[in-house]
Formats: C-alpha cells, structure tokens, sequence
C-alpha cells in the first residue's frame, strides 16, 4: 500500500566496494559458499534516477560501456523494482536510468549498488516507507552485495556475505584501482577456487566456519593503512590470477610503484592497491597511467545508498 508519491525523479547514489578480506568456505549442498569478508565502501559511484512510469524500464550511461549490459527483467535493478513493487502492492512501474561508473563484473559490486540504489529510489518515488530492516531484507534477496551497498561504511559479511556487522574504522583508506577492460564471472571464479581445492592446488583448504583475522578489525579501528596493509587477504585472488594470469604482472607493478599492498577485490578483476595517504595515490596514479592501465583513485569508507537533494 503506499503512503504518498511523487512524480519527481528521485536520484540515488550507491557506492561500489572493495574487499579487504575474504576468507571462503567450502561448498554447500545449495552450491553457494559461506564466506567471512570485510566490505569497504569507496568513492566510485552509480547513480540511479527514477521516474513513476506505467512499465518496468531501465537505460544505462556513464564513464564506462555499458553496452553488453541486459535492459530487460534479467537486469537486477529492474529486479529490485519488481520485488519491492510485489512487496508493497504498488501497482505501477518505474523508469530507471543509471549513470554507470563502477566496472562491469569487476569485483566491485556495481550491479548490486544499482540494486540498492533502486531499492532507497523506489521506495521514496513510491512512497511506501519500509523500514531500513525490510529493506535490507529484500536486498538480501537480490544479491549477497546488496545488503552492503545499502549500508556503505566498513562492514563484516559473514553467510553469504549479506549478514553484517558493522566494523569500526577511523579516518580514511586511500586505494588506487586498476580497472580491467574484461570481466570475470563470479561463479567462474568461485568453480575455478573448488576445481584448486579439489585437486590441491589451493595453497589452503577450505575452512568449515570462515572467519575475518582479528588483524584487519584492529588496523581498520587505528586507522593504519600500513597495518592493514598486512592482513589484507582475499582466497579467490588464486583462482581469479589462474583465469586472469595478466593480473599478477598489475599486481606486481604496483607494489613495485610504492603501493603498500595489492589485492584482487572479490572475484576481480579489478585490483585495489593500498597506498599512504592522497599524494602517494596520486604518485600511484600517474605510475600505473603510464603504464597503460585504466587506474582511479578513490577512498572509503563512504556512505552507502541515499537520495541526493539538488
């Protein structure tokens, strides 16, 4: 039932994110996996406007080409529309255009902050006012991610990765990203780290209960990008270097440029590199740009989806 609407676009901005830490376990009977990952939200954004609309549609724009991505009710955000509309019993549709800039299956969550961006745009486009648990709910539904887009900030997933506890983290993390121009399956990547498991070519096996190491809870509480640079730790980055092989030369440039680590975020292929502060980003920045890659910088924790005024 809705409460009140508006026939404004509402506009919504939604993080992507990085992991600093994922720990998998093994396989279920369901074929997902349980994890243990720390999210940190960053400064590289999607935007989504929506419109009260008879149907269920979505464009795409942005910095990045979006022209592979689905338009119909494959599409997430659609989905997330749809849910919400099934939920509430709202009775029309949405135009949706999303400004894209986050990569496309690049281990950074983009699909899954479109999605919770739809979730907070629709819910105030439609006026029907749940609760921030009902809508963490429905994320949960969408996606492990979405959960986490919603909430931005630094946070602790555990299950699929949409159980969180938020993490305290002072001050503020600075990564330069290295942006590939292809992407990686995440249940590719996932396969590929069972395949290794099965056949021992994994440097660890899986754990039955994954858990975050209290290393990286105590450098994100000091606010110590050195300390956290130690205990950055990610199980799919093997599996995603094995698809990806390309990865580990990045990998080793950027270390060798200053960085104070690198990693693979999620399932990749985008890697993040932790660095000092802003001026030793940008030191990063002009390395890796020289080299012919597609880098940005940008910082986290940031707020997770929230409707922009103006």
């Amino acid at each position: 039932m809705t409460i009140a609407a508006t026939d404004e676009a509402v506009h919504v901005r939604a993080p992507g994110k990085v992991n600093l830490f994922m720990r998998v376990g093994s396989v279920q009977a369901d074929g997902y996996h349980d994890v243990a990952t720390a999210y940190q939200a960053v400064s590289l954004y999607e935007d989504v406007r929506a419109w009260p609309d008879d149907e269920f549609s979505v464009g795409f724009g942005g910095s990045i080409d979006t022209s592979g991505l689905p338009v119909d009710s494959s599409n997430l955000a659609i989905k997330a529309a749809k849910l919400l509309a099934r939920t509430a019993g709202v009775p029309g549709g949405v135009r949706l255009e999303i400004e894209k800039h986050v990569p496309i299956a690049g281990g950074m969550g983009g699909g899954s902050a479109d999605a919770a961006a739809t979730l907070v745009a629709c819910d105030a486009l439609w006026g029907t006012a749940l609760s921030k648990e009902e809508l963490h709910a429905l994320a949960a539904k969408l996606g492990a991610d979405v959960p986490f887009a919603l909430s931005g900030g630094t946070a602790i997933g555990t299950g699929r990765g949409d159980r969180l506890s938020p993490a305290l983290a002072t001050g503020s993390f600075h990564w330069v990203l290295a942006v590939a121009e292809f992407g990686l399956s995440t249940p590719g990547v996932y396969r590929e780290l069972d395949r290794r498991r099965e056949e021992r070519l994994a440097f660890a096996p899986a754990e039955r209960s994954p858990v975050v190491d209290s290393a990286v809870l105590q450098a994100l509480r000091a606010g110590d990008p050195r300390l956290l640079s130690g205990a950055l730790h990610n199980d799919l980055q093997a599996a995603a270097l094995g698809l990806a092989p390309g990865l580990g030369g990045i990998l080793e440039l950027g270390e060798a440029h200053g960085a104070l680590a690198g990693i693979v975020s999620g399932s990749g292929p985008t890697v993040a590199f932790l660095v000092d502060d802003a001026e030793s980003a940008i030191e990063l920045q002009v390395a890796l740009s020289a080299a012919r890659l597609n880098v940005v910088h940008v910082h986290g924790p940031v707020h997770g989806a929230r409707i922009m005024h103006g």
